[in-house]
């Protein structure tokens, strides 16, 4: 029997995550299973051959955007044609909702035998609800990250399953230890924090500075405070320049060594995003901080339908983790909060058991990349390859 051939397409370094995560299990229940597409480093680990670099699609905001559109429509136009000439079953989207709906529009015209799927939802719970109806016209399946999001989905006829995030389920299988990371690091007893401020460089190049600042307010008020900074591949030489210039020189670690870095630190300062679950899954309370350019701050004014960014605090309907935005994120207010965290133990109390009581449910059990594996292959018009039912049930 005729493997099945599915065209991935990730463009952001958490997506690439996901998609890594996904290979490993289309290839343990498919080993003959053909994939071609796009991906970043992580893929290109597990053996997968991207198409083309994905290093310049992860920007944000309105204006970051805008500004690699031109790439984004050539290299969709190029998804779409690899679909009709090499006649892909399935074509999996990972996240990045503005590549993902460039690539779904160009696919569902040009191959409309290709069946097309959204692995991470578009936030249509944070801004432009509807989007659903675009994911209804051009999707046959979302597989959503979070346990609230398939009712949107659901509501307008689309397939949508909730599978939960491979990225969270790494942080509890990754061993770990906060004691081993002081001792290389010579840290000892000392009060230290995580400063994380992005993986895209244009969110880094916006952060840094009220950080630093943030940073140097802190430690006024900590004797002795320590700083550490994950840096990501794509912003390690951003990082290494800004902190040349700290008051406090922070230790520099790769990304790979954040778990551990995580566990050993008392408080963290984080952008939004992915990172802010993760702090929460290592037991780190943290405030978080982000600044938009003006003009994607005056579009998510306009859009955002969503009281928090953080997902833990969308998800228990109450700020949880204290959230800076714009205006708000001044190393004033930014270094109050990290002071806070580290005097205050009810401050602290009050986040560590809201992880405790929340992370369960929004993180989900088992094995999440074999669940979207399962769902994406279901999706095939031949008889299973292998006994999915019988997967899905062991998972």
């Amino acid at each position: 029997m005729t493997a099945p051939r599915l065209l991935l397409a990730a463009v952001e370094p958490s997506a690439d995550a996901l998609g890594a995560s996904l290979i490993r299990a289309l290839k343990t229940l498919i080993p003959e299973i053909e994939l071609t597409g796009c991906g970043g480093p992580l893929m290109a680990a597990e053996g997968f051959e991207s198409r083309f670099d994905t290093s310049a699609f992860s920007v944000m905001g309105f204006t970051d955007v805008a500004r690699v559109l031109p790439e984004a429509w050539r290299r969709s136009r190029e998804l779409a044609a690899i679909c009709e000439k090499e006649k892909i079953d399935i074509a999996v989207f990972v996240d990045g909702w503005s590549f993902s709906r460039l690539g779904a529009k160009r696919i569902r015209k040009r191959s409309p035998g290709t069946k097309i799927v959204k692995f991470g939802a578009p936030q249509v719970w944070a801004s432009r609800p509807q989007r659903t109806e675009f994911v209804r016209d051009h999707f046959d399946l979302v597989l959503t990250l979070l346990p609230f999001e398939p009712p949107y989905f659901e509501e307008v006829g689309t397939k949508a399953v909730f599978v939960g995030n491979p990225n969270f389920e790494a942080v509890s299988q990754v061993p770990r230890s906060g004691p081993s990371f002081r001792a290389r690091h010579d840290i000892g007893p000392s009060p230290l924090l995580a400063v994380l401020p992005g993986s895209r460089k244009g969110e880094v190049t916006r952060l840094l500075i009220p950080f630093a600042d943030a940073v140097t307010v802190a430690a006024e008020e900590i004797p002795g405070l320590k700083v550490v900074i994950p840096a990501a591949p794509a912003v390690e030489e951003i990082v290494k320049a800004s902190a040349d210039q700290w008051p406090v020189k922070p230790i520099i670690i790769s990304a790979d060594d954040r778990f551990d870095a995580f566990e050993a630190a008392d408080v963290a300062i984080a952008a939004s995003g992915t990172v802010t679950t993760e702090l929460a899954l290592c037991n780190t309370p943290m405030v978080v901080g982000y600044k938009v350019d003006a003009l994607t701050a005056y579009w998510a004014k306009k859009v955002l339908v969503t009281e928090y960014v953080s997902i833990l605090n969308v998800f228990a309907k109450e700020a949880i983790i204290p959230e800076r935005l714009q205006d708000d994120c001044t190393p004033e207010q930014l270094g109050a909060d990290i002071v806070r965290l580290f005097r205050d133990e009810e401050a602290r109390r009050l986040q560590l058991s809201a992880f405790r009581r929340l992370l369960p449910e929004l993180v989900g059990q088992g094995d999440s990349a074999s669940r979207a594996a399962v769902e994406i292959l279901r999706l095939t018009n031949t008889e299973d390859p292998v006994d999915l039912d019988s997967s899905a049930e062991g998972q």
